[in-house]
């Protein structure tokens, strides 16, 4: 009990004797230290009084699929940033292979009684996996955001990238620079995503079901895009439009390791531009997603929920930008 209150105590910048009686339920402690209390006792991982256990904490849940992937971490910083600018707490939850899941960090967020969750990246985007612990937090009628697509059966308020802008800007990139065989580096089959920019390609490319061969899936990992590609290049594919900075980059190994120039003979462009795009070899052009602004704008849709100024249901989309760098160039014979 002692090592307890000690704890909290320097967590939330008071005295034992504060803690103490927050803890006790006692008068002569400001509203906002008593929050600054028990936000520290959840954070710890110390159980509330049973009398407290009924008042959320101003504590928001971060939950990430991973942060291998440079776009996550920068998410990551902008959201917690502003959290705190808007007096929450972010309680970060990243998944690992192996490690613990989607479903088990919602168990644990609602134990600690949060008061709203954001999800990136999660099994929201995949059509075929399980959603039972979204509609736990909907029946518990907790406030959360998506930040990019989802299945839309879940209804809970999304922030977006235009994928369909996305695709629109790096196909007509490719296409100014010759490139006529073009092909995509695109996540799995459910990944609604994906799914939005390949139904934009068949807009933009004019593809119909004939043209599947130019379209490979893949796991969001270099090993998985290396395979992916080397099928597109191997097609005689000169252009590659990636669904990740991640999978551009396996795809660059992939033309290397059949011999292929990045960008003489192959031309690639990602997505994200996460950190050190600038760094790689050559330089990956790639579509950026507006991190900082989608950011804030999760968290402002979600503090509106929090206090109870109703939830906007309709997805909010952000125009990507191009940023074109050494990866891309006039196609062979040009």
């Amino acid at each position: 009990m002692t090592k307890r209150l000690t704890e909290v105590a320097k967590k939330a910048g008071v005295s034992e004797a504060t803690v103490s009686r927050v803890l006790n339920g006692r008068d002569g402690v400001s509203e906002a230290t008593r929050t600054a209390v028990l936000t520290a006792l959840d954070v710890l991982g110390y159980e509330r009084p049973t009398k407290l256990r009924g008042e959320r904490a101003r504590l928001v849940g971060l939950v990430l699929p991973e942060l291998q992937n440079p776009i996550f971490p920068a998410l990551a910083e902008v959201v917690t940033g502003t959290l705190a600018q808007r007096g929450y707490t972010p309680a970060l939850c990243a998944r690992t292979i192996g490690g613990v899941s989607e479903m088990d960090y919602v168990e644990m967020l609602l134990d600690h009684q949060v008061s709203g969750v954001i999800f990136a990246g999660g099994s929201y985007a995949l059509a075929d996996a399980k959603h039972d612990h979204y509609r736990r937090l909907t029946d518990r009628g907790l406030p959360v955001v998506l930040v990019n697509a989802g299945v839309d059966e879940l209804g809970f308020p999304r922030v977006s990238t235009d994928d369909a802008v996305a695709v629109e800007q790096a196909y007509g990139h490719l296409r100014s620079l010759g490139h006529e065989r073009i092909g995509m580096v695109l996540g799995p089959e459910g990944h609604v995503p994906s799914r939005r920019k390949l139904n934009a390609m068949m807009k933009v490319a004019g593809w119909d079901e004939g043209d599947a061969e130019c379209v490979e899936r893949s796991s969001f990992s270099m090993e998985g895009a290396r395979v992916a590609a080397t099928k597109l290049v191997e097609r005689g594919v000169t252009g590659i439009i990636c669904a990740s900075d991640v999978l551009a980059l396996g795809t660059i190994r992939a033309a290397r390791r059949l011999g292929r120039s990045v960008p003489a003979d192959v031309s690639v462009v990602g997505f994200d531009d996460s950190a050190f795009m600038t760094c790689t070899d050559p330089p990956l052009t790639t579509v950026r997603q507006p991190i900082e602004t989608m950011g804030q704008a999760a968290v402002d849709l979600l503090v509106t929920q929090i206090e109870g100024a109703g939830v906007l249901q309709d997805e909010l989309l952000f125009e990507p930008e191009l940023v074109v760098r050494g990866s891309t160039a006039p196609a062979p014979g040009r």
